[in-house]
């Protein structure tokens, strides 16, 4: 019997294991990192235990180092979580050497199918179909093709070729990239399969000889090869779901599989089966199965784990429809960029429940309301999951509590989810992993261009409130108003992406509005011959009421509610249309550094792996320049313009902060 738990992983993976543990009665411990130390996981457990540093490799990946701190805590059980070393036999063996019980599958399936390759020559020995795969990129002559991590997943390594010209470097992009985040650069290179849905199945085995499916989820709505959303069960022929069932189920048994497990795969359009690899560990998007079959998966885990058998045997008929999206930190414009900084508010409204299986609304997070976004991890701040009756209402309802969350200081891709979940294609099952290659439109952010003027208002207004509340002296009089009307009252603000805008305004005596307008590029649509107009026509608004938090606008005869929170000078709209982030400017900013023209900054914290140019040499628009590695992912760094490379201060191999010039390219001159 397992009396205290040690879950060797980070973040929401620990507090859902977490959460399962306390209705048991299990006694846990976390272990964390120095940038982890305030995480909310590390306050779940009952007991924690440090890793001194802050990057993976010196903390989470470190073997020994976590047996020490399971055998300091007195655990007598050792789980994996998902990630980190989850999927390493020799941490399932080393935890089984150290007498502890380890809950997950044994470490000869989890070597058996962590090498990818030999998995897929085992497997299709037991008939599970497969792609045509190659080791050596001098025998592909087929393209596409996909080149793949061979030690882990969750899209890290992995790169789409078209042509042969693209195959070396590609191979050796997602070598570096698996080697930074798996420790290990082995890759493979797989048939690419074009408009192929990716499909999965969860399985579970105990130690007495049974193996389950516990149904198919469908997983084709993916950023980087890495999903985004999840839903059960798969919407496919019934014919096509028995055939994922037992390819599913004899894999499992090909290597008496015991625990949790995910086989997938990819289904082409042509209804055809090809077996991706196997996942020897509970999944990121287990929740949905939770939702639809009432079975809680790591419950499951602890119990085979303690060599109970299996309370199911056969595959549970699903119930309703469950949809989950990961909430991750990143700038989807900016090809996912990840972000990091202060996430001074995460509020979603209607959960019903937190780390377990209800039907509803369910959210399982590893941040609450100041948590700190480290360059460090991956990205992932939350999944959030929604269970109805049927698809329709579910990705409705998930749809609803995402647009009305509050996220507040770290940029996400809360839009890019919703207008996935509200588009027609998604509704019509219209979905494959290019998904959203296809659909640009779904990078569109929620705000209208129309409504942003009245948002920065709205945020004018909430400061303005906030100056008179903290007046010491004549308070209930309105901000700025004088006897004889002089100057409107004057609100600079910077978008999210650079612009400004100036919101100009006056209240008359008894604190209504008595005109305004908004000046800025950000604020309006391009003009039609590509000049942004810089000025615009105010809409007909009136102010209803006006606090430091609560701003209401009666906008041409439409009553519209904005919630503002400011942090510092950072200023926070969640309004019926869409949320802002806006920094108020000072009135009179100081002087700061100029910038070389042509000079391209670091986004947010990393190393540079790769220098591809010389300075001096001549490059055009798009050209890659240089690579950064950060979060665990390689980000390249593109030439804006045609020019000449006049400066590439830092060297591979160097760190640098958000901010850093990392190149200048001085631009051509147009001849004309």
């Amino acid at each position: 019997m397992i009396n205290t738990l040690l879950v060797a992983n980070r973040g929401e993976i620990a507090r859902r294991v977490f959460a399962t543990c306390r209705t048991l009665g299990v006694a846990t411990v976390a272990v964390h990192s120095d940038a982890d130390a305030d995480a909310p996981f590390v306050a779940d457990a009952d007991q924690a235990v440090r890793l001194p540093g802050n990057t993976p490799a010196e903390t989470y990946l470190r073997i020994e180092a976590i047996l020490d701190a399971a055998r300091r805590s007195g655990a007598d059980a050792v789980h994996p979580g998902y990630g980190f070393l989850a999927e390493n036999a020799d941490f399932a063996a080393a935890v089984t050497d150290a007498g502890l019980t380890w809950v997950g599958p044994s470490a000869k399936a989890i070597a058996a199918m962590g090498d990818k390759m030999a998995a897929k020559a085992l497997l299709a020995d037991a008939g599970v179909p497969m792609l045509p795969t190659w080791t050596d990129p001098a025998e592909v002559t087929d393209f596409p093709v996909l080149v793949k991590a061979s030690a882990g997943g969750g899209g890290r390594g992995m790169r789409i070729v078209r042509d042969a010209a693209g195959l070396a470097e590609a191979v050796a992009g997602a070598g570096r990239e698996a080697a930074a985040a798996f420790g290990d650069g082995t890759v493979f290179i797989e048939r690419y399969v074009e408009r192929g849905r990716h499909v999965e199945v969860q399985i579970f085995g105990d130690a007495h000889g049974t193996v389950v499916a516990l149904g198919v989820r469908d997983c084709s709505i993916q950023r980087r090869h890495q999903k985004i959303v999840e839903e059960a069960p798969g919407v496919l022929p019934d014919e096509v779901r028995q055939r994922l069932h037992e390819a599913a189920v004899a894999a499992g048994r090909a290597v008496d599989y015991v625990g949790a497990g995910t086989v997938e795969f990819l289904l082409a359009p042509d209804g055809q089966v090809h077996f991706l690899e196997m996942n020897t560990r509970l999944q990121v998007e287990h929740p949905v199965t939770e939702a639809t079959t009432g079975l809680d998966l790591v419950r499951l885990q602890l119990l085979v784990a303690e060599g109970e058998p299996l309370p199911v045997t056969t595959t549970p008929a699903a119930d309703g429809h469950a949809i989950e999206v990961r909430l991750c930190a990143e700038e989807p414009t900016q090809g996912f960029r990840p972000a990091t900084g202060t996430l001074h508010r995460f509020a979603v409204p209607g959960v019903s429940a937190e780390f377990g299986p209800v039907r509803g609304l369910r959210l399982d997070s590893g941040v609450v309301d100041g948590s700190t976004v480290s360059v460090h991890y991956d990205s992932m701040l939350a999944k959030l999951v929604a269970w109805a009756p049927t698809r329709t209402e579910a990705a409705r309802a998930l749809a609803g509590a995402l647009a009305r969350a509050e996220l507040h200081g770290v940029a996400t891709n809360r839009d890019l989810l919703v207008r996935v979940l509200r588009s027609p294609e998604f509704a019509a099952v219209d979905l494959d992993t290019g998904f959203l290659d296809r659909h640009p439109e779904v990078f569109a952010p929620l705000l209208p261009a129309a409504q942003r003027p009245v948002v920065a208002l709205a945020a004018a207004l909430a400061g303005a409130a906030a100056r008179r509340a903290a007046a010491p002296v004549l308070a209930g009089l309105p901000s700025g108003w004088r006897n004889v009307p002089a100057v409107p009252q004057v609100t600079r603000f910077a978008a999210a992406d650079g612009e400004e805008v100036e919101v100009h305004y006056r209240l008359d005596r008894t604190g209504a509005l008595a005109e305004w307008e908004s000046r800025g590029a950000f604020l309006t649509p391009a003009a039609e011959d590509g000049i942004p107009d810089n000025s615009s026509e105010a809409p007909q608004v009136e102010l209803v009421s006006a606090t430091p938090e609560r701003v209401v606008l009666d906008v041409a005869g439409v009553r519209r509610v904005f919630r503002v929170h400011r942090a510092g000078s950072s200023v926070f709209v969640d309004g019926p249309d869409g949320a802002a982030s806006l920094t108020e400017l000072p009135r009179l900013p100081l002087p700061t550094a100029e910038l070389a023209a042509g000079s391209l900054l670091a986004p947010l914290p990393g190393a540079v792996t790769r220098v591809h140019v010389e300075v001096g040499q001549r490059v055009a628009a798009g050209d890659l320049l240089l690579t950064l590695e950060a979060m665990k992912l390689e980000h390249p760094v593109l030439a804006p313009a045609d020019g000449v490379v006049a400066e590439l201060p830092v060297p591979a191999g160097g760190q640098v902060e958000t901010g850093a010039v990392l190149a200048v390219v001085d631009p051509e001159e147009d001849p004309q």
